[in-house]
């Protein structure tokens, strides 16, 4: 068959059965997870430089075909985990709808990513369980993960027997396949699903509109990306605005370059503001005292972002001074290991204040791996089983960790000292144990200098009302 060509009739179905494969071995027992960290030991722990170049080609190639290998496995397994852990919930006579709670907590644990990313990962192991050529290239290392999302994610609005045959037009050719370059195959599976249901690939593009949104992440060197996704007119109209605003400024002498005026003017559009750096809305900074004095330079925090330099944090307060937008307030973290230390309350509800202590520990979602913003203060330990109101056994969580721990098998606790929970020398510490008995621990994020036992904010904003 010619290189390029996508007619689902010219393709041919090399034989894989549910990814096992005609021509390719049959399947053995799998390692067990002591061989394959054992295999890990020897890869870490070997003595490459005695390869020639050819050697190192031919190492990198199977590599790449062991890490797909090895992908496919994970989603097949994450599958199995999941019918499995789902059967034993509903002979506990959990509710359908709760069968699934904490399973991709559990699967984000053992990846070692944000329970948001194991969501999509699962999701594309069940799209793929009914894309059988394509999860046969991924498990056979033929076809990277990324490249398996690719033909997943643009096959979404077809029915489950369109999907099957783009899968067989696509994957099932897998000498062709990996001729196809990222973008190829994008053109590839679009012109087939078109071909096969016009309908519903025209009304997957209406559909697109309704998921317009805002998001945002941390960038290199105290920067961060502010990202709008928009129907294609809008964007190509914003820019374009944007870029015409640019040109025209620097026609009159701006010195700024284009995308300096282009950044600039979104951020006055954006928060109505005469220019960017005039920050009219509160942002939070926490920079050690001795920083703020010049002793040090030990880096500052600013909550859903991370650190920061000093001295950009300095710059901040000063032009905020000047601005008359600034205002301190201290907190108190433990001279050994900056971390801050406790409040607590009789209420069943965390009051205003000890939430905000707590916010500020723990700066992020406190499971491992999850990055989120806080959206909940709650009882690590649930008061239903013991726990208080209190700045040991408090936890800031994104919505969807804190619900994970509601579910069957879940315990969660605030990990005590050597002098109980409020032990002051013992950094905030979370237990986690999952249902298949995985322990999982998080320590509280640093947030002061640790030679001095208090630590400063500082507060931009007009609105900003002093706490008591």
């Amino acid at each position: 068959m010619s290189a390029g060509s996508s007619s689902v009739g010219d393709m041919k179905d090399l034989g894989y059965d549910e990814g096992s494969g005609s021509g390719v071995a049959a399947p053995d027992l799998p390692p067990s997870p002591d061989e394959i960290r054992e295999f890990s030991r020897r890869m870490a722990n070997a003595d490459w430089s005695h390869l020639d170049d050819r050697e190192r080609i031919d190492l990198i190639d199977a590599g790449e075909t062991l890490k797909n290998c090895t992908s496919g496995a994970q989603l097949r397994v994450g599958l199995d985990f999941e019918a499995s852990q789902r059967r034993e919930a509903a002979t506990k006579g959990v509710r359908a709808e709760k069968q699934g709670l904490g399973i991709a907590h559990q699967l984000a644990f053992a990846r070692r990513i944000s329970p948001h990313r194991a969501k999509r990962i699962q999701h594309l192991g069940h799209r793929l369980a009914g894309m059988p050529e394509t999860f046969a290239a991924l498990t056979h290392g033929l076809l990277s993960e990324e490249r398996a999302v690719i033909i997943a994610t643009h096959t979404e609005c077809l029915s489950a027997d369109l999907r099957e045959r783009v899968d067989l037009a696509i994957a099932g050719d897998p000498e062709w396949l990996a001729t196809l370059g990222n973008r190829q195959l994008e053109a590839e599976v679009d012109k087939l699903a078109y071909r096969l249901d016009p309908k519903s690939f025209v009304e997957r593009a209406a559909k697109a509109v309704a998921d317009r949104r805002v998001t945002s992440r941390p960038a290199p060197d105290t920067m961060m990306f502010l990202n709008l996704l928009l129907p294609v007119v809008q964007g190509v109209a914003s820019c374009a605005a944007l870029d015409r605003y640019a040109k025209a400024a620097r026609a009159a002498g701006d010195p700024r370059s284009i995308g300096q005026l282009m950044a600039d003017r979104a951020v006055e559009l954006l928060t109505g503001q005469a220019t960017a750096d005039a920050v009219p809305v509160t942002v939070d900074v926490m920079i050690p005292d001795t920083s703020m004095l010049g002793i040090d330079d030990d880096a500052a925090i600013v909550p859903g972002y991370g650190p920061i330099p000093a001295a950009v944090a300095v710059a901040l307060l000063l032009t905020a001074q000047d601005q008359g937008l600034a205002m301190l307030r201290r907190l108190y973290t433990h001279p050994r290991h900056g971390r801050l230390v406790a409040m607590e309350s009789a209420a069943q509800r965390f009051p205003a204040i000890l939430a905000a202590l707590i916010r500020k520990r723990d700066q992020i979602c406190r499971q491992l791996w999850c990055g989120a913003l806080i959206r909940h203060t709650d009882h690590a330990q649930r008061r239903a089983d013991g726990g208080d109101t209190s700045y040991a056994n408090g936890d800031g969580s994104c919505e969807a960790c804190n619900q994970a721990k509601e579910a069957v098998g879940w315990r969660v606790r605030a990990r005590p000292g050597q002098a109980g929970l409020q032990d002051p020398h013992f950094p905030h510490t979370i237990e986690t144990v999952t249902p298949t008995g995985h322990v999982y621990t998080s320590v509280a994020p640093q947030v002061g200098v640790v030679r001095r036992p208090m630590s400063m904010e500082i507060y931009l904003g007009e609105d900003f009302t002093l706490a008591s």
